[in-house]
């Protein structure tokens, strides 16, 4: 059994060496060259200081060699820490310290960032930065080595230990405070998913599986590991692809995929499109990280009667996913939600009342996981990790996973998702808390006040993220004003998409900011002949 993810690649590559491994446009690498790399620059990592336990910060675009750049992580004994190097410098920044890494992997898509992380102290000065890329030129940084350095050392395998219950990655999600968390995952955690995923599906060598999410998103490590696991090809799906629907059609089309999985937000925008027909090689179409419209999968469905649908959920916490649910048939009623089905194997998904008693069938309650998945908790937070994980009310000196997830059993069995619980959204696949959102603006000169809100609207968004704000009596800002300067301290996805200008935001009996009310006004505002931006004085 495998205990290391690295060693899903290490067998696939003594199994059957010459498969290809990873495919990116004109690149193509096989298992054998893979694992030997991977040892190189686990070497080479080792060279620079890092050892069990040292973390890596992998700030680049999604490549075969930024996952081989992962893989070596791994091998050298440390933990990756993979960033998005789309996110503003001041989001980045905190991560990495928060991180405190031994060493940081980049390539030339970031060298702006880390320029910019060098400037305002965001990254200690000595931290050594390697280049994934053959070169990378930094204004304010020199690389310590580049990937051709690696070239003269060992492809040897380096020495075996059990891994398991060591941290193999660090997942940073939104923060309601402003500080990204980040999410301790271990090399079992994954494995265990991995396998039990390999057998439900039948993952085989000839797979071809799309790479769809970015790596800083926790659905990749199904897609990596997943293909490592049986020896499969990984097709990395370019960024910028996202943008053009007929072109992601394209790609499953002449890529001969058999497997696609993204979250559901891309299946609706390619659904809005049209584009949706023949892939013949296409057996199995995943989704995970929100809710697909019915609507959407019956025409995803309907186009392609020969392919088998599942929808997976599960939070980073959880690892990937804890349950799915495959979809028997075409829906016939497309108002009707699909089920987030049943537990995966070694987890278990638990629907309690506020007393964390199992609620009857039918009833809504708050979703606890339990089980093989659970990640430790939050790097280096222990309150963080007490209020989420919390004790079995079944087993006392075991733990079960608060999600905030509103859920109920269903008279069929499986467990239905209702919505969250708390001030916390998906939006494109991303989980976001508000709170983050709220920190930020509230950060902007001329900012009185603030609430962020979500709305739901069934469309590409999932949820549309909505601010309303009032100024201070001698600010002049104006919406266009402050979502220029959120850029400089949020990622696209978290910018609100609709604003609105109070004097003064409203107040419920406790004086609290009436959130609800605002969600209303800007549902109204959502509707089709409302404007991009709602300014008012209400």
């Amino acid at each position: 059994m495998i205990t290391r993810l690295q060693d899903f690649l290490t067998r696939s590559a003594q199994r059957d060496p010459d498969r290809t491994a990873l495919v990116m446009g004109d690149e193509r690498l096989s298992y054998r060259y893979l694992e030997s790399l991977t040892n190189q620059l686990a070497r080479l990592q080792q060279a620079h200081g890092v050892t069990a336990g040292s973390r890596v910060c992998v700030v680049a675009a999604k490549t075969p060699w930024t996952i081989a750049g992962l893989l070596a992580t791994l091998k050298a004994g440390g933990m990756y820490v993979p960033i998005d190097s789309a996110s503003p410098a001041a989001r980045v920044a905190r991560i990495v310290d928060t991180a405190e890494p031994t060493l940081v992997l980049t390539d030339c898509t970031a060298t702006g960032l880390l320029d910019d992380l060098i400037g305002n102290g965001g990254l200690p000065a000595g931290t050594p930065v390697g280049a994934l890329d053959a070169t990378v030129t930094g204004a304010r940084f020199a690389t310590a080595f580049g990937r051709d350095d690696a070239a003269g050392l060992s492809a040897e395998p380096l020495g075996v230990r059990d891994g398991a219950s060591e941290i193999a990655h660090l997942l940073f999600t939104s923060g309601s405070t402003g500080v990204p968390k980040g999410v301790m995952i271990t090399h079992g955690n994954v494995a265990a998913f991995i396998d039990w995923a390999v057998e439900y599906f039948g993952f085989r060598p000839t797979d071809r599986i799309s790479g769809h999410p970015p790596l800083h998103f926790d659905l990749s490590t199904f897609d990596i590991y997943g293909a490592l696991a049986v020896g499969a090809e990984l097709h990395l799906v370019p960024a910028e692809l996202n943008v053009n629907p007929r072109a992601l059609a394209a790609f499953i089309r002449d890529h001969e995929l058999t497997q696609w999985f993204s979250v559901p937000s891309v299946l609706t925008y390619m659904a809005k499109f049209d584009v949706v027909s023949d892939f013949p090689a296409l057996e199995r179409l995943l989704w995970c990280g929100e809710v697909l419209p019915t609507a959407v999968l019956a025409q995803w469905m309907r186009r392609l009667p020969g392919v088998s649908f599942t929808n997976l959920y599960g939070p980073t916490e959880a690892t990937i996913a804890s349950s799915f649910y495959t979809v028997p048939a075409c829906p016939v009623d497309e108002t009707e939600p699909v089920p987030i089905g049943t537990a995966c194997s070694g987890e278990e998904l638990l629907v309690l009342d506020e007393a964390r008693r199992p609620v009857p069938e039918g009833k809504v309650g708050d979703l606890y996981i339990a089980g093989v998945g659970l990640s430790p908790g939050y790097w280096r937070d222990n309150e963080k990790t007490a209020a989420a994980f919390v004790a079995d009310p079944r087993q006392p000196d075991s733990r079960i996973y608060r999600t905030g997830d509103l859920a109920r059993y269903g008279d069929d069995g499986f467990v239905y998702f209702l919505g969250r619980a708390d001030s916390q959204i998906k939006s494109r696949g991303y989980r976001i808390e508000l709170g983050e959102i709220e920190a930020a603006v509230n950060a902007v000169p001329g900012v009185r006040e603030c609430a962020v809100v979500g709305v739901q609207t069934g469309g590409f968004e999932g949820t549309t993220i909505c601010c309303a704000f009032s100024v201070l009596d001698d600010s002049q800002l104006i919406p266009s004003e402050l979502r220029r300067q959120l850029k400089e301290l949020l990622p696209p996805y978290m910018i609100p998409a609709r604003w609105m200008t109070l004097t003064t935001l409203p107040t419920n009996v406790n004086g609290k900011i009436d959130r609800k009310g605002l969600q209303s006004r800007f549902a109204e505002d959502l509707a089709p002949s409302a404007t991009q931006e709602t300014v008012a004085a209400r």
